[in-house]
Parts: structure tokens; C-alpha cells; sequence
């Protein structure tokens, strides 16, 4: 490997030299370049890229469940059809868009903000994304066996995906078990460059707040991802091989299938969150033009709200029976998570209070984040009331909530990092007022989209059913409509992409006026190799 030596001459002659070198890295070209790669920041395209080709094949199957529900009555679909859309798009989302998405921004940000070369194991980091699209063909294809893919919902709640499941589930019980393998490898990548590979004086309490929150975050899965792939192993073996583990016939407990679940999907759904409060506590100081406020509470409060994140999991379960003290604690501790996640919240609003702000793109969104977020904060709130709870249960309320914090908490929150550091990538500012017109027409359709859902499940409508009473139709035709709405507003931020990767306004090395930390400080775009020599902190 060879090293750029830093002779003291002056800026331009530099960047000829690093240009120069770029020129001879024996970089492939081609798909081999792709298939091969070891560079974060390919890895790291290569994950966004797929992320959001992801996305988008899952919102046409929210698109398909929003037409069938646009009217009562059985208007487009087959039942067993719908229940399939609604199992595979929850999957595809969470799985196959916002978590790639969030390791894609690890692996091009992580080594750039601490100043290393590179991750830790390239290698490892090529093949956890390599089986990915492998692990999603599979489970895409299962939807053409006879007999159809899951539909047991993402969940995949025992017996439904035991007893009463299709063949396709030893596919998607295939596929479950490469993407965590993908995630573990991913995770364990990400701990050992953060603890080995941080430049000479940044100390744990210098690292950007990103940085932390992915640090928590690879701890979260490595914890759960087994419990996963446990859990699944057991689905497989009860339906395929005769065990009992969740058939009460045979000495088994379905319950304790959600017991397992949950104790892998809640910590999940944190995992989907904490790097999302890294990216805004990345973009409030830097539009607000202060410093973060209360930056050791912040790495306090994430790692509390990892923490109690296992001890929260059965508030999925209020309504399965449980001793009256266990679904007291686990109310009282799912109360307690909050906490932490208001110091968060009041954090955020204390580093804009008197700021100089500006509202650039990638700051609307961070903006959006916070309330939105704190909505769908609320509503969990609300949720986590046991007797609350047993009105709440599998309606609509419950969608409701979790589409509030992960798409206006999860997907605004990569939409926001993608605005804020698209300049660094391709060296290209993107088009403002395409931008704005993405931001507000996302605004405006996610709420039209969640924010009635909020009625029809305190009405008593319920979630996973392809048909309903008619007095919801006219809540439902708004929220169809503003689910159309969403979909399409997504395809100007593709073109927003696009026309930035071919050209447009030169940005500058800082990009951001008020942007702090070691990735403002290479080019931009950033050269194929960073921090050959490890930059020294202060």
C-alpha cells in the first residue's frame, strides 16, 4: 500500500499530488470495481444504492395495500395476496431499506469522522453486503411458489407461520437467517474500527455524536440478531421437522414465540432509531451554527435507551394474558425509555435556541424529524398505558405510531444525511428548490398518509385486514390518497440524486458553513483513499 508523505507546499500543488496518486491506485474498473471492492466508500454507495432500490420495492407494495383499502369491499386483490404484501413490505422496509441505508452512512462516514483509512476488515465488509441482495432475491422470489409467499405478517407469529404457513417459508426463514449474518457482520466491523482506528487524540468523548449512536447501535445487534436467528431456526423446526417449541398439542407455547420475538424486535426497532439521533445531532449544530448542546447527556441518554431496551419487549404482548407485575413492569419500564429520549429531544431544541439558523434542506428535514418523531413518541406513550393498551391492540393506532417514528423518524432521518452529505460524496451541490419541493411535498403526504390512522384505530378499525365497516371509507380514501401522495414525492428525490452524481455547483471542502469534524476537511468530493497519514486531534 502506498502512502501519500505531506511535503509543506502549498494547497494547490497538494491536491495535483493526491489527484495524482488517485490516478495511480490500481482501482478496477468496471463491475469488477463493484463485485471486488474493499473501499468503505463503495461499500458504502453500494448499501444506499440498494437501500433505496428497496424502498421503493417496498412502498409499491404499501401503494398495492392502499389501493385495496382506497374502497370497502374486496376492490383489487386477494385476501391471501394482500396479507402476503403487507408481511413482505414490512420486511423489505425494515430490513432491506432503513437498516442498509444506516450501514451504508456507517461505512462511508465512520472512518472519514474518526480519521481512519479505512474500516477494520474490508473484506468482511464486502461480503456483508454481497449476500444481501441474495438474501432479499429469495425472498422476493417466494412470492411466485404455488401457493404464495409469507403471509403471516413481519412478525411471523407462531402458529400462523408454523401450522398454518406456506411452503415459502423455509425461503423466508433462508433469507432472515443471511440478512442477520449480513447485520452481525456488519455490526462487528463497525465496533472494531471505532475502537482500534480512531486518529491520535480523539478520545471517546471527541467522537461525533454518529459515531457514537452507530457504536451503540452494533452492540444492539450483535445482542439480538442471534435471538433472531434462534427464534426462526425454531419456526423452521416446528413446521418442517415435527417440534413443538409453539404448538400447545405438543407440549409447546405459542406465546413464547412472542416472548423471543420481541426480545430480538424490540432492541430491532432501537437499532433502527439511535443512528437517526446521531444524523440529527450531526445537522442541528450545523445549521444552527452552535455547538451541540449537552453532548455527554447525549451519549448518556443513547446508551440508557440501549439498555432499556431489553427490558421493554413484552408491550407487544398486553393482551396475551400475562401476570398483572409483569405487565406492570414492563409498562412502567417502557415509561421510563422515554426519558431518555426527551433529554434528547429538549438537547436538539436547547442547541437551536438562540442560533443563527438557516434552513437549508437538510435541516427541514432534521426539523420535520424532531416534531414528527416526538408524535410518534407520544402515541408509543399512549400505547405503553396497559389498559390503554387492550383498546389500542391491532388497531390501526399501533400503525399509526410505528409508521410516525420510522418513516417520519427513520426515513426523514436518511433523507436528511443524504441532503447533508451528498456535496462530500459527489462534490456536487444538489438542486435546492427540487429539494424543498421533496421536502414539502413528503411533509404534507406523510401526514395525510399517518396522521388519521390515529382515528380509524380509536375507532376500532383493525390493522391486517384487506376490508373494513364503512364508516371508516372516507378517513380511508384520504389516507390512500396521501399514501399515493408519498410514493410519488419519493421520485423527486431519485431525480434530485440523479442530476447531483452528473454535475451541477462545485461544492466546497467545507460544503456547510457552520459544518465541524474531519469529514469537512478532505475534498470534495472525498478522494477514493482518506487519511492515509491519521490526522492529529487537538
Amino acid at each position: 500500500m502506498s502512502v501519500v508523505t505531506t511535503e509543506p507546499h502549498d494547497h494547490d500543488s497538494q491536491h495535483d499530488h493526491e489527484h495524482d496518486h488517485e490516478h495511480h491506485d490500481h482501482k478496477p474498473g468496471g463491475i469488477k470495481r463493484w463485485l471486488y471492492t474493499t473501499n468503505h466508500k463503495d461499500i458504502g454507495t453500494m448499501y444506499l444504492v440498494f437501500a433505496l432500490i428497496m424502498f421503493f420495492i417496498g412502498g409499491t407494495m404499501a401503494m398495492i395495500i392502499r389501493l385495496e383499502l382506497f374502497q370497502p369491499g374486496m376492490q383489487f386483490v386477494e385476501p391471501h395476496f394482500f396479507n402476503q404484501m403487507t408481511t413482505v413490505h414490512g420486511l423489505i422496509m425494515v430490513f432491506g431499506a432503513v437498516m442498509p441505508a444506516f450501514t451504508g452512512l456507517a461505512n462511508w462516514m465512520i472512518p472519514m469522522m474518526i480519521g481512519a483509512p479505512d474500516m477494520a476488515l474490508p473484506r468482511m465488509n464486502n461480503w456483508s453486503f454481497w449476500i444481501l441482495p441474495f438474501a432479499f432475491l429469495i425472498l422476493l422470489l417466494s412470492l411466485f411458489m404455488p401457493g404464495g409467499g409469507p403471509s403471516f405478517g413481519w412478525t411471523f407469529y407462531a402458529p400462523l407461520s408454523t401450522t398454518y404457513s406456506g411452503d415459502s417459508t423455509a425461503l423466508f426463514v433462508f433469507s432472515v437467517h443471511i440478512m442477520g449474518i449480513s447485520s452481525i457482520m456488519g455490526a462487528i466491523n463497525v465496533i472494531v474500527t471505532i475502537w482500534n482506528m480512531r486518529a491520535p487524540g480523539m478520545t471517546w468523548m471527541k467522537m461525533p455524536l454518529f459515531v457514537w449512536t452507530w457504536f451503540i447501535t452494533a452492540f444492539l445487534l450483535i445482542m439480538v440478531m442471534p435471538v433472531l436467528a434462534g427464534v426462526v431456526t425454531m419456526v423452521l423446526t416446528d413446521k418442517y421437522f415435527g417440534t413443538s417449541f409453539f404448538d400447545a398439542a405438543g407440549g409447546g407455547d405459542p406465546v413464547l414465540f412472542q416472548h423471543i420475538f420481541w426480545f430480538f424486535g424490540h432492541p430491532e426497532v432501537y437499532i433502527m432509531i439511535l443512528p437517526a439521533f446521531g444524523i440529527v445531532s450531526a445537522i442541528i449544530p450545523t445549521f444552527a451554527r452552535k455547538k451541540l448542546f449537552g453532548y455527554a447527556s447525549m451519549v448518556y441518554a443513547t446508551a440508557s435507551i440501549a439498555i432499556l431496551s431489553f427490558l421493554v419487549w413484552a408491550h407487544h404482548m398486553f393482551t396475551t394474558g400475562m401476570p398483572v407485575f409483569a405487565t406492570l413492569f414492563f409498562m412502567y419500564a417502557t415509561m421510563l425509555i422515554a426519558v431518555p429520549t426527551g433529554v434528547k429531544v429538549f438537547n436538539w431544541v436547547a442547541t437551536m435556541w438562540r442560533g443563527a439558523m438557516t434552513f437549508e434542506v437538510p435541516m427541514m428535514f432534521a426539523l420535520a424529524f424532531i416534531v414528527l418523531f416526538t408524535i410518534g413518541g407520544f402515541s408509543g406513550l399512549m400505547l405503553a398505558i396497559t389498559p390503554a393498551d387492550f383498546q389500542y391492540h391491532d388497531t390501526y393506532f399501533v400503525v399509526a405510531h410505528f409508521h410516525y417514528v420510522l418513516v417520519t423518524g427513520a426515513i426523514f432521518s436518511i433523507v436528511a444525511a443524504v441532503y447533508y452529505w451528498l456535496p462530500k460524496w459527489t462534490g456536487n451541490m444538489y438542486d435546492e428548490s427540487l429539494g424543498r419541493w421533496h421536502f414539502w411535498c413528503s411533509l404534507i403526504s406523510v401526514n395525510l398518509l399517518f396522521f388519521p390512522m390515529h382515528f380509524v384505530g380509536l375507532a376500532g378499525m383493525p390493522r391486517r385486514i384487506p376490508d373494513y365497516a364503512l364508516q371508516f371509507a372516507d378517513f380511508n380514501a384520504f389516507i390512500s390518497i396521501g399514501g399515493f401522495l408519498f410514493g410519488l414525492s419519493q421520485l423527486i428525490f431519485v431525480w434530485v440524486l440523479i442530476k447531483c452524481a452528473r454535475g451541477g455547483v462545485k461544492a466546497t471542502d467545507q460544503v456547510w458553513e457552520g459544518a465541524e469534524g474531519l469529514e469537512w476537511e478532505v475534498p470534495s468530493p472525498a478522494p477514493y483513499h482518506t487519511f492515509e497519514t491519521p490526522p492529529v486531534i487537538k
